[in-house]
């Protein structure tokens, strides 16, 4: 699977070049590329090693350290379910079991199509508001089935009107 970064050379230079070769400004530019392909590749890694003059091994290390990168690809749709112990009690185990069912994937997995990936994490240090379910950053406190049903379906609409307006427009454009 090829992505932004992997596909077009120069804006990984161009993100590197905002660093200035420097070394500390690793986590940042590895953020940075995350933030637009949702992953990290082996081919981004080698590229940003080769660009900050750092060896392999250290950029693998510190993406592999962060639990915010992630070296599969991932959906353009984060669902993020905590299961720490407020969340537990309140009902987590059911809605993660609830998204898995909706999603057809399980924690750590992402869905064929690429559009959602489904995570659980133990804390969220939200307990306040538990159950918690993050999509895409946005918080959804105390959520329950349906809701997270509803949300995961409003994303699913959505998607589905851009696939058909790029469609439409694809066919618009004329044939060279």
């Amino acid at each position: 699977m090829k992505t932004l970064i992997d596909t077009d050379g120069k804006r990984l230079e161009k993100l590197a070049d905002k660093c200035h070769g420097k070394k500390d400004a690793l986590i940042s530019l590895l953020q940075d590329i995350q933030l637009e392909n949702n992953w990290l590749s082996q081919q981004v890694l080698r590229g940003v090693a080769e660009k900050l003059n750092i060896p392999l091994t250290e950029v693998y290390g510190v993406a592999t350290f962060f639990k915010a990168f992630s070296l599969k690809p991932r959906g353009r749709h984060i669902v993020t379910a905590c299961v720490g112990t407020a969340c537990h009690v309140r009902g987590a185990p059911r809605l993660v079991d609830e998204l898995r069912n909706i999603l057809k994937i399980a924690p750590g997995e992402t869905t064929p199509d690429k559009i959602f990936t489904l995570e659980t994490v133990n804390c969220l240090g939200a307990c306040a508001l538990g159950p918690v379910v993050v999509i895409d950053g946005v918080y959804h406190g105390q959520a329950t089935r349906s809701k997270v049903r509803m949300l995961i379906e409003e994303i699913r609409k959505l998607e589905t009107r851009k696939r058909k307006t790029n469609h439409d427009k694809a066919k618009k454009q004329p044939s060279s």
